[in-house]
């Protein structure tokens, strides 16, 4: 008898575009990517859902152009979040080790006591990332369980967002008959798919720069120090191309894809690029150098938001020794990683998503990084690494999860 396919769903709901991925985990538990699909959005700003229906047709588009290309039906998705709403903060708990060596129970007190914050009412948990862990003042502490002590100090990284956003993230994917697993935060995904472990240790940031918003994720000591999203990022380039250029937005959009250029010194600025106009007026040719004197100031905007950011949080540039790694669809423009360089006074350089088999090689590229690294964290175990994922209950997910634990008991 045929071995059954074990298959893992992503789905990468962005501002400016949906992409669905279809992984066949194999018996070593790597995943290969066996189908793709991707819609033009049209139901989000900022990362936030403002038209149910319109989102709710991009992701039937590009999951059923997925399931078609992996000749398979799938039934549930792991799936991000983004948006201004987003909040992280870091905490610690301390609690007494019981029985003098640290069992399960230790660590799980632990991390309770830390989650003890204040959190707004409209808000919820969506993850809980382990920083390290400290035995009677021993840091640096991976794998606690067997050791002996006193006292264990747990430090996390919460993260949190909207109830609301992620009901309607979770209303758009369910009435296309999907189910979600689990819902991640989008930088957490892109960072997983981009980063090295020596830069996490080292200390880095990744800076996503996708259509509707900008996500940031700082590592440092191998473990996630800071998460923030920004809404500013590449739609608003598109914009400034339509207006400056007088020139409709798809037009806009094509240009700054094939053309576009953040930097002003370079090679082949003086390139003719023909730009359509509104209505019923003749095409105009206009170089590359003009393009860059519109992109360029919009990037570096986009970058020094980041670097304040960054500033603010207390992470100055002197603790990303890594620099920078730029990924998402705006990071592909010619000559961001020089401009990267110049604001930060960091080496920079492009995120692309790790080889995974399969369809993998295609679409190695940052455009693809949050749904990749959505793909591999569905292959996971939910809590490895420390990563405890969540997602706003319904009534349904509730009667679902308790139809599981009667099934388990009986």
């Amino acid at each position: 008898m045929a071995k059954e396919k074990q298959l893992v769903g992503a789905l990468d709901i962005g501002t400016s575009k949906v992409i669905a991925l279809i992984g066949e985990v194999q018996d070593d538990n790597e995943v290969h990517i066996i189908g793709l699909g991707q819609a033009p959005s049209h139901g989000l700003k900022a990362g936030m859902v403002t038209n149910i229906d319109a989102t709710a047709q991009a992701i039937t588009q590009a999951v059923e152009e997925a399931q078609l290309m992996a000749d398979c039906q799938i039934d549930s998705v792991i799936t991000g979040i983004a948006g201004n709403h987003i909040r992280s903060m870091n905490s610690q708990g301390v609690v007494k080790i019981k029985e003098g060596e640290v069992m399960q129970a230790d660590i799980d007190r632990a991390i309770e006591t830390a989650k003890a914050v204040n959190i707004p009412p409209d808000h919820q948990i969506l993850h809980t990332v382990v920083q390290e862990y400290i035995i009677d003042n021993q840091p640096g502490v991976k794998e606690p369980i067997g050791m002996s002590g006193v006292r264990l100090d747990t430090r996390i990284h919460i993260v949190t967002g909207a109830v609301t956003a992620m009901q309607n993230i979770q209303k758009c994917v369910e009435r296309c008959g999907l189910h979600i697993d689990n819902i991640m935060l989008q930088p957490l995904a892109s960072g997983q798919a981009v980063l090295t472990e020596d830069e996490k240790e080292l200390g880095v940031c990744v800076i996503d720069i996708g259509g509707g918003t900008t996500d940031i994720a700082v590592y440092t000591n191998g473990a996630i120090r800071h998460t923030a999203v920004i809404p500013v990022a590449g739609d608003l380039i598109t914009k400034d191309l339509a207006q400056a250029l007088r020139t409709p937005y798809s037009a806009a959009e094509y240009i700054k894809i094939h053309h576009g250029v953040a930097l002003a010194s370079g090679e082949g600025l003086d390139e003719m690029v023909e730009v359509p106009s509104v209505g019923d007026r003749s095409p105009r040719q206009i170089s590359r150098r003009v393009l860059a004197s519109v992109i360029g100031p919009r990037v570096e905007e986009i970058l020094e938001l980041t670097l304040n950011e960054l500033r603010r949080s207390g992470f100055p540039e002197e603790v990303l020794t890594s620099g920078v790694v730029l990924t998402g669809g705006a990071s592909l423009l010619s000559g961001v990683v020089d401009l990267a360089e110049e604001v930060f006074n960091l080496p920079a350089r492009i995120g692309v998503p790790q080889e995974m088999g399969g369809l993998s090689e295609r679409i190695r590229n940052p455009r693809y990084a949050t749904a990749i690294g959505l793909l591999q964290t569905a292959v996971e175990q939910r809590n490895v690494h420390g990563y405890h994922l969540s997602r706003p209950e319904t009534g349904d997910s509730i009667f679902r999860r308790l139809i599981d634990l009667v099934k388990n008991n009986f």
